[in-house]
Formats: structure tokens, C-alpha cells, sequence
């Protein structure tokens, strides 16, 4: 299985986790609320609900308030209870994989559901990784300064400032995690 697969099992679980939703209102639920999906594709989504309802993490059922309104019965998804722990587990998990770009972004969708101190350890190393980002931009500018075109040069810059930019945004965070006031 790929990295990005058990992304979407993970986002697919934590959507799912909120109400049993259709195929078509999954898709457009991962594509709004997570930008890394955004080029989700019907074929790599119905394998992966396929995969799920095969490991017993969720369950199909045919909407019956669907059927005289399209004509055709409409599947909806919802969770079991095995799919319930799997996404707690997948929630609660802190790696050095959970501050990478993609997987970041999909923990952070559902940091509602992560415990205080899963979230803290997952900004932190986030902010450590940027920081390692950082000192390599930098140093790659100051190496290739005389080299670089005007162009090069900015496009570094902006670089540089999205990071530096990420950093400052982890660290307000952080500090509202620690002082408990995210989300009042």
C-alpha cells in the first residue's frame, strides 16, 4: 500500500467519522477540506472504500430517501466500530511521517479529534522540519549567490518566506495549544 493510499484511508476514516456520507459527497467533502486530495479521482476513491469495506472498517448502505429522487439506489458509507478504532489510532499517531507536507495537512484537518499532546508533539515537529528547511535555503542561496539570476534569486526568496512564514504560524499555534486557548 502506498503512503498516499493510507492518507486517504486515514482522511476517508475521519470524514466518515463525522456521518456516513455517498461517494459523490465524500469526494467533494476531501477535495474542500483537504488541499493535498484536491485532484481526488473517482478511481482512486472507490478503490479505496472498496479496501475499506473489504477490511471490515466500514460498511455500505443503500440510502432509501435516495431512491425516488434519482431513480437508482445510492450507496452511503459509514463507519464500523472496527473503523472507529482504526481512525483513533491513525488520529493518535505521532511520527516523524506526521510533519511531512502531505500527512501534516491531514492530521491538522482533524486535530478536533487528536489529543492535546499528540497535536503539540505533531506542531513541534512540523516547526523542527521547517527549520532544517530553512537553514537549507539559506544556505543554498548564500552558496549560489554569485551564480544566480535575478529570477533564481527571487524565486529562492519566495521560498524562503513561505517557510519563514509556515514557522511564524506553527508557533502561534503552538503557543495557543500550550496556553489552551486554540479553538475558544
Amino acid at each position: 500500500m502506498t503512503r498516499r493510499t493510507e492518507l486517504l484511508e486515514f482522511a476517508v476514516l475521519g470524514l466518515l467519522h463525522e456521518s456516513p456520507l455517498h461517494g459523490y459527497a465524500l469526494r467533494k467533502r476531501l477535495n474542500t477540506a483537504l488541499g493535498a486530495f484536491r485532484a481526488l479521482s473517482y478511481g482512486s476513491l472507490y478503490p479505496c472504500l472498496r479496501g475499506l469495506v473489504d477490511q471490515g472498517l466500514i460498511r455500505e448502505s443503500i440510502d432509501e430517501d435516495a431512491l425516488g429522487v434519482t431513480r437508482r439506489a445510492r450507496i452511503a458509507y459509514e463507519l464500523t466500530a472496527d473503523g472507529k478504532e482504526r481512525f483513533q489510532s491513525l488520529v493518535s499517531r505521532c511520527e516523524p511521517s506526521s510533519w511531512e507536507d502531505e500527512e501534516f495537512d491531514v492530521h491538522l484537518a482533524f486535530f478536533a479529534r487528536t489529543e492535546s499532546q499528540v497535536r503539540l508533539r505533531i506542531l513541534e515537529g512540523r516547526r523542527s522540519r521547517l527549520e532544517e528547511r530553512l537553514a537549507a535555503i539559506r544556505a543554498t542561496s548564500v552558496r549560489n549567490r554569485e551564480r544566480t539570476d535575478a529570477y533564481t534569486a527571487a524565486l529562492h526568496q519566495r521560498g524562503l518566506d513561505s517557510v519563514e512564514r509556515e514557522v511564524r504560524w506553527l508557533d502561534e499555534l503552538i503557543t495557543a495549544e500550550r496556553e489552551g486557548t486554540l479553538g475558544t
